[in-house]
């Protein structure tokens, strides 16, 4: 007998499923080395999975192990969050709310709205955000109540986003002392949930499959029930008649039993009868039999799902309170309910086959009752809106008003999918004239994350509307904006707010608006009069005080906007720091991350990294804070990683452009976020001088044109450039990068600090054109001295050097060192350093070549430059001399 067993019953023909049960448990609960993993059940209806469950949970609990529980339900399918909520809520419902917090810390108000801890305050969290609050949750349950059995059963009837956490989660059981057991019907099972069929490595291997008993464990079974006084043909057709379905066979003999049957030959024609009343029709059949009131209150209860509540169910079914008792005794009597202070099923089987057998205006109608009880219970619009999804439409006013504070309920909560369909359905009541705008904005807002196509559609609709409400309006002309940008609409962003702007009958409206504007042209790669939007903006910000939001994202725009054009350094932080006083929120929802990032990135190209660092590491801190973790927060990465890999921290620039490229999967392929992802990591990859690596990953995601139609940093196209020339493909550098100088220079984007296309299309021209990479290289020049930044100036100077000879050459590697040396370029002061020597060296001033050779290596190798180290080590053995030290050469 294994360790732990409670129940000396043996469960018939499951001692191999038993058997990988207590291995697993073992593993789990080895004080030497505690391992977790996935333990799935897969069979049909009626085969022993809630058996099998129940004697997991017992063996667990008999080894001390922590059990969570949870059964998916199939009236329960559309509450969000109603498995993790049986999971997780009787363990944290005796914790008081403070020790809560404190032991949450920031997670508490981004998952204590999903688990119904707490009501939702302030910006919903974004799902990927809640997903990673949910983990974080289960872990810390894990830690702090190891060893841990977490099971769900009937998990292909689980809320999609209970169950998509928990399989996402799965693969993690390998490195925690939680073991995952689930059950399920694998036809039934949604896609989302395929990790449940196996998974990798120690944490899972192919779920176990329940089989039908044999006519032997029937044999047992049925003996067992009805004494062993039943002969063995009796037996075999038990068995025939149920399929070895135990569910039917434990039923039928309970009719054997109640008809007073003789188990011998006698009754075996009346089996297959009693077999057919077990389920469908015949279980119907039986049900009628019991009268008009108990059919009512058993469709009542199928109605309201799982652990029902007698008082509920006879308001449903339009029963007093004592005839609805006996009711439910005659239904217990009958094996179709059970349980007394709530109501449930006997099985799932009876409690489908309950649901599907109402008539269907009948089971409307019962919805539409069912919503009224639970508002009228205090359960909430959220209880309601679930029975209310069911009904039919009738321009019921109180509907729309539970179902839109039910999609309030759920965006809080960080479910916008079940919000999304609450508002659906409300727009299909309808909702009365005057609120249909409002109801269309709610469903866009509802949309936003998961089909932006879509909710362009439900904003431009929502704008044909009578709008009484100013802001309302405003409002969905905003959303509408980030919309069709985050569609990869950029110029319809800007015309849609451009309109608004001019039709605004208020000056605070006009101004918004015109931000607006700024804001989505600066990022709008087809603008047909750039200069012109350039100085309108300038005139327009300069007069400005920055005495609100409003004034300082226009503040915001100038400076970033003179970043473009290479003005003064000086007057970029100048306008920066104007946009900064008073404060740039980075996760406010109705204004978006945009323009601080934009501020943040000045300062990066103004040689002032640090402040950029800390700009971007508040904008992280308050994505996390929110939960808003997954564009985001993804963003907030790349560009971090941007800003060391400016300052020449290749590794950590590496690090966490990685992170923000998972991050970005997470959001979805071919998204604006992608691309900043990958054209970012290429380039830090560049850097390292991993260039094999860097074309790979441009080919896996199809880095190439089309480019994205907004403006990006780095750029996309200019970065694809970068790439080609690093792998040698000189002609196609030069073509590509020129074509990235014909698209910015009539925009008058001329700062070669935010895009060096220039630098880099004179080391093609080197090899294509050698008598134009010197002006090239010389306009770039030029451009990055006017705007002043020593790390931009430097660069260039390096790179002209490389289209001079002779003394020329050794003059501008020699200015390059010294204005590198002013300034965080790390990297770039490296390649100057390296350049520099082998041309002294190459000029016979090997002394020299070899002490900048060897500080060029020093900084390569800080810097991560793998490439770039390779070539400083490959110069110092060529040059004759004492040898570098050990460690550097």
């Amino acid at each position: 007998m294994a360790q732990g067993r409670i129940d000396a019953r043996p469960l018939l023909e499951r001692d191999a499923e038993i058997a990988a049960a207590d291995a697993a448990l073992d593993r789990l609960t080895d004080r030497g080395q505690p391992a977790g993993g996935l333990l799935a059940v897969a069979g049909r209806a009626g085969l022993g999975k809630t058996t099998l469950l129940a004697e997991v949970r017992a063996r667990a609990a008999g080894r001390g192990c922590t059990v969570l529980s949870a059964r998916g339900g199939d009236q329960e399918q559309q509450v969000a969050f109603h498995v993790a909520r049986q999971l997780l809520q009787p363990l944290l419902a005796g914790v008081g709310d403070e020790e809560l917090k404190a032991a949450f810390g920031s997670w508490y108000g981004i998952v204590g709205p999903a688990l119904g801890l707490c009501a939702a305050e302030g910006s919903a969290p974004d799902p990927q955000g809640l997903r990673d609050g949910l983990d974080w949750v289960l872990t810390h349950v894990v830690v702090q109540h190891a060893p841990v059995v977490l099971v769900l059963d009937d998990a292909h009837w689980a809320d999609p986003q209970s169950l998509n956490w928990l399989a996402a989660f799965a693969p993690r059981t390998d490195d925690l002392a939680l073991l995952l057991v689930v059950a399920y019907r694998p036809d039934e099972l949604p896609a989302s949930a395929e990790a449940f069929r196996g998974l990798p490595g120690r944490a899972g291997g192919r779920p176990i499959g329940l089989e039908p008993l044999t006519a032997g464990a029937i044999g047992d079974l049925v003996r067992e029930a009805v004494g062993d006084h039943a002969d063995d043909a009796f037996c075999r057709e038990c068995w025939a008649v149920t399929g070895g379905n135990p569910f039917e066979a434990v039923e039928l003999t309970a009719k054997v039993r109640d008809r007073g049957l003789r188990p011998d030959a006698s009754a075996v024609p009346l089996l297959r009868d009693l077999a057919a009343a077990v389920k469908g029709s015949g279980l119907i059949a039986r049900l009628e039999r019991l009268g008009p009131s108990t059919v009512r209150l058993a469709w009542a209860a199928a109605v309201l799902g799982t652990e029902v509540r007698p008082e509920l169910a006879a308001a449903v079914a339009g029963l007093g309170s004592q005839e609805a008792a006996d009711c439910a005794d005659r239904l217990r009597e009958a094996r179709v309910l059970t349980g007394s202070r709530t109501l449930e099923f006997v099985h799932p089987l009876i409690a489908t086959a309950v649901y599907r057998a109402i008539p269907d205006a009948v089971r409307v109608a019962l919805h539409g009752k069912a919503a009224w009880a639970v508002v009228d219970a205090g359960l909430g619009s959220a209880a309601a809106a679930r029975h209310l999804l069911e009904t039919h439409p009738e321009e019921d006013p109180w509907v729309v008003g539970h179902l839109r504070a039910a999609s309030r309920e759920m965006l809080g909560a960080g479910a916008p999918e079940a919000a999304r369909d609450h508002l659906a359905r409300a727009l299909r009541e309808p909702p009365p004239p005057h609120e249909r705008a409002a109801v269309l904005y709610e469903l866009g807002s509802s949309t936003q994350l998961l089909e932006p196509t879509t909710t362009v559609n439900h904003l431009r609709a929502a704008l044909q509307e009578p709008i009484d409400d100013p802001d309302l309006r405003d409002r969905i002309v905003i959303l509408l904006a980030q919309s069709l940008a985050h569609s990869d609409r950029i110029g319809e962003a800007a015309d849609e707010v451009g309109r608004a702007a001019r039709s605004a009958t208020s000056a605070r409206t006009r101004l918004r608006m015109q931000s607006e504007q700024f804001m989505w042209d600066a990022f709008r790669a087809d603008e047909p009069d750039s200069p012109r939007r350039s100085r309108r903006l300038a005139r327009f910000a300069d007069r400005l005080t920055g005495r609100d939001l409003t004034e300082r994202y226009v503040i915001g725009l100038r400076a970033w906007d003179a970043t473009l054009r290479g003005e003064p350094t000086e007057t970029v932080l100048h306008h920066a720091a104007r946009a900064l006083s008073g404060g740039l929120p980075w996760a406010d929802a109705s204004r978006g991350f945009e323009v601080p990032a934009l501020v943040a990135m000045t300062y990066a190209y103004a040689d002032r990294p640090e402040r950029a660092e800390e700009l971007f590491a508040e904008g992280i801190a308050d994505f996390e804070r929110h939960g808003w973790r997954g564009a985001h927060l993804s963003f907030g990465y790349l560009l971090l990683g941007y800003v060391r890999h400016r300052s020449g921290r290749l590794a950590e620039a590496e690090a966490l452009a990685r992170d923000g490229l998972r991050l970005a999967e997470r959001v979805g392929r071919g998204t604006p976020v992608q691309w900043y992802a990958v054209a970012v990591l290429t380039g830090v990859l560049i850097a390292r001088g991993r260039t094999a690596e860097a074309a790979a990953l441009a080919e896996e995601y199809a880095f190439a044109e089309p480019f994205p139609a907004a403006v990006t940093f780095p750029d996309a196209q200019a970065v694809h450039g970068a790439l080609l020339l690093a792998g040698g493909r000189h002609e196609e550098a030069a073509a590509e990068l020129s074509a990235v100088g014909s698209r910015l220079d009539p925009r008058g984007m001329r700062n070669p600090a935010w895009c060096p296309w220039q630098l880099d299309l004179a080391r093609a021209q080197v090899h294509t054109a050698p008598e134009l990479a010197g002006a090239t290289a010389r306009d770039a020049l030029g451009r990055a001295r006017r705007f002043g930044a020593a790390s931009t100036i430097g660069h260039a100077l390096l790179v002209t050097a490389e289209t001079a000879a002779g003394q020329e050459r050794l003059t501008l590697l020699a200015d390059a060192v010294t204005c590198l040396e002013a300034s965080p370029a790390a990297h770039h002061l490296a390649a100057a350093l390296v350049a520099q020597g082998t041309a002294l060296a190459e000029a016979g001033r090997t002394a020299e070549g070899r002490r900048a050779l060897r500080r060029g290596l020093e900084g390569a190798v800080s810097c991560g430059a793998d490439g770039l180290a390779g070539r400083a080590r490959a110069g110092l053995a060529g040059v004759p001399g004492q040898p570098a030290p050990g460690g550097a050469a």
